[in-house]
């Protein structure tokens, strides 16, 4: 399918009205006429009435032009391109619900760095097992929403194995203060937004024991190991993970006390339980319901995963963060190169 992406020329539908979908929606308003999604017809509601979304982002003024809605018809039916902007771990629902309404060949951009549990499917494999037949990428880089919505300068990176419509997505999502790239490999940036999110709750629990910048950059780097080696054993591109899909986007969320993931870690760290982290938390921290389907993805490719390994063990084991912190460093001695 090819797009042109004059102002008002095609329909975006954005499937999630949490602060990144609704980021990513204000982002294709300005360019193209977008509808958001809401769950909540009174979310709905109250953004078209005052231009805000006070569940998420209530500082920011939304465009005049983007539109909102909490009918699934209305919002996918018209569309030309349809962004999956919804957690992981209900991704399979709606997008089942889209499936009902989309037309043919519509291309799909999923937004969200999971895997689903119960197969550990990426959510690109996801969208292929419930709409086959379209073309899917992926929107992924170190892209915090307050940043994107204050127009900070930033950069994004969007993959789908096609040329013609990765141009087209770019033009969508690109500003002024946001460039877009393009990308090919699609597992390796999938793979990238997954890992990231476990190793930020690590470098999280290390921030909350009151660890440096020392023990904050090794954590960095041998968690980008980590996702390089399990891309790669999956079949993507090096390249990938020293780029805005990988290290970008691990150097955001693991030093930004914005991340959702940085801040269970921190408070890991500092000794709360994560019961009360999660039960107290309103928006999804993806690396805690993600950091187990990575290990079993990680042992499927034979791949060593040893702070993977440690977060799973403190968010889902009862592990306490110093322990994980002393199993790392007790490991045997080995090459960086390897």
């Amino acid at each position: 399918m090819v797009l042109e992406v004059n102002h008002l020329s095609i329909r975006v539908a954005v499937i999630g009205a949490g602060s990144w979908g609704t980021t990513v929606a204000s982002l294709a308003a300005e360019n193209t006429s977008t509808v958001l999604w809401a769950r909540r017809t009174e979310l709905a509601d109250v953004m078209t009435r005052t231009r805000i979304n006070p569940d998420y982002l209530g500082e920011f003024s939304l465009p005049e032009s983007l539109q909102f809605t909490a009918d699934m018809s209305l919002a996918v039916g018209g569309a030309d391109v349809v962004v999956m902007a919804v957690p992981s771990h209900g991704f399979r629902e709606v997008v089942a619900e889209v499936a009902r309404f989309i037309r043919p060949s519509i291309p799909v951009v999923s937004l969200s760095k999971g895997l689903e549990r119960s197969s550990l499917k990426r959510m690109s494999e996801v969208v292929a097992d419930e709409i086959p037949g379209h073309p899917v990428a992926v929107l992924t880089g170190p892209n915090l929403a307050k940043e994107i919505m204050q127009g900070q300068p930033a950069a994004a990176v969007v993959s789908i194995n096609d040329k013609v419509i990765a141009d087209e997505l770019q033009k969508i999502f690109s500003r002024p203060t946001l460039r877009v790239y393009t990308n090919p490999d699609i597992v390796g940036c999938e793979v990238a937004g997954v890992v990231k999110n476990v190793i930020a709750i690590a470098s999280g629990m290390a921030a909350g024991m009151g660890f440096g910048d020392n023990t904050r950059a090794t954590l960095i780097t041998r968690g980008l190991a980590e996702m390089t080696r399990l891309g790669m054993a999956m079949g993507s591109d090096g390249y990938t993970f020293a780029g805005l899909a990988g290290m970008g986007d691990l150097i955001a969320t693991c030093a930004s006390t914005q991340s959702r993931n940085n801040t269970v870690g921190r408070r890991l760290g500092e000794g709360e339980s994560i019961t009360d982290i999660l039960q107290s938390m309103t928006m999804v921290a993806e690396g805690v319901k993600s950091s187990p389907a990575v290990l079993d993805l990680a042992r499927r490719y034979s791949v060593e995963m040893p702070i993977t390994e440690q977060v799973v063990a403190v968010c889902h084991e009862g592990r306490s963060a110093a322990d994980a912190v002393a199993q790392l460093m007790q490991r045997r001695r080995r090459s960086e190169i390897g």
